[in-house]
């Protein structure tokens, strides 16, 4: 297998590495309740996705016991 002739400098493997970094999330604007999510997601806040609210949010059930 072959080796390297001479040691990879901090600053080379910085320039070639610097494609790898985490990409931050594509935020939108909720239409609803105007909040940042995740696009094409269902709103965590008010559970609308395209102008309908498909899941309800914030209802606790009251435990028996």
């Amino acid at each position: 297998m072959a080796q390297p002739k001479k040691k990879t400098t901090r600053s080379r493997k910085g320039m070639r590495q610097w494609k790898e970094k985490i990409a931050t999330p594509n935020l939108v604007e909720c239409p609803h309740c105007h909040k940042m999510i995740l696009s094409h997601r269902v709103c965590p806040y008010c559970g609308y996705y395209d102008g309908e609210q498909k899941i309800v949010v914030g209802a606790k059930e009251k435990k028996k016991g």
